[in-house]
């Protein structure tokens, strides 16, 4: 008998920041399935394990995480919604010890590097990187540290009974993970969408980008997000990934209408709502015409 809660793999273990956003979109009465690498999320979607994927995307200081582009192209599971997530990090211990019992420190990699003003301070403390936040928490449970602490954040001190010593350590207090949510067709309707991922190449000549990009700007479709990448095997050929929305639906229609003329391979990853929550934003919204120029400059690739 089918779970009648929903099943949602992420990368990670229980406590994880992809939980805390699973957590934001369904609510915290979901079944959470745990999975080595973003990979096993997909694959667990495929065989039936889950039935949806929540996947971080990009980093508001670490950027686009380029590897998971390209399982949203391999596996065509439809986005049906997207998470602004504020990245905060604390730094956990056993109940009961204090700030001088610490030698060690452990976490994730990027978790560590976004509050290194904190251990500018602390020089003595020995850095110790791991493949997850919330794994580093319960490893401090299970075993007992008395040494040592982690970085994650108030879930995993929850969960796993750990005090919390120092609050938001990170460097930058308006950090965020963007993180999407996706599921198989059969799941995929969205109520009154306004925003879209799409992906689609372009001929390898002078101006066929810039072609695409006018289209956007002619119909006032907002473009918040351009990523580009070489398409395996064929030099010079590049996926354009493209994140656009719109108030307008007829508007939004037409412009695709318009832009299949210009594209091949072309491909809408999904159609969902954007994101409302007052104060989150990734990054300021560049509209077509501008990303146009800045991108034709940059990259040249056209």
């Amino acid at each position: 008998m089918k779970s009648k809660k929903p099943r949602v793999a992420i990368q990670g273990i229980r406590a994880s920041f992809h939980e805390e956003a699973a957590f934001k979109y369904f609510g915290e009465n979901i079944n959470t399935v745990e999975c080595n690498s973003f990979k096993q999320t997909f694959e667990a979607l495929k065989n039936g394990d889950a039935d949806y994927v929540v996947m971080a995307i990009e980093n508001s200081i670490a950027g686009s995480i380029l590897p998971n582009y390209s399982l949203l192209l391999t596996y065509s599971f439809p986005v049906i919604g997207e998470i602004y997530l504020p990245i905060q990090l604390h730094l956990m211990a056993l109940p009961g010890v204090t700030f001088e019992q610490i030698r060690y420190v452990t976490s994730h990699p990027i978790a560590i590097r976004q509050c290194v003003d904190f251990f500018d301070e602390y020089p003595h403390l020995k850095i110790v990187e791991s493949n997850d936040t919330a794994a580093c928490a319960k490893r401090i449970r299970d075993e007992q540290l008395t040494d040592t602490v982690a970085i994650a954040n108030t879930l995993a001190a929850r969960l796993y009974d750990l005090e919390v010593l120092e609050r938001r350590i990170e460097s930058n207090k308006k950090n965020y993970t963007r993180f999407l949510v996706l599921t198989t067709h059969e799941n995929a309707h969205v109520s009154k969408p306004n925003k879209a991922s799409l992906c689609f190449q372009v001929s390898n000549e002078v101006g066929a980008l810039a072609k695409v990009l006018n289209i956007f700007a002619e119909q006032g479709i907002n473009m918040s997000k351009i990523q580009s990448m070489p398409v395996l095997g064929k030099p010079s050929e590049y996926n354009f990934y493209v994140d656009v929305e719109w108030d307008d639906n007829k508007k939004y229609d037409q412009t695709i209408k318009l832009i299949l003329k210009y594209t091949h391979n072309f491909n809408i990853l999904g159609e969902y709502r954007r994101h409302e929550e007052e104060g989150i934003s990734m990054r300021p919204s560049l509209s077509a015409e501008k990303e146009k120029r800045k991108y034709i400059e940059v990259k040249k690739i056209n």
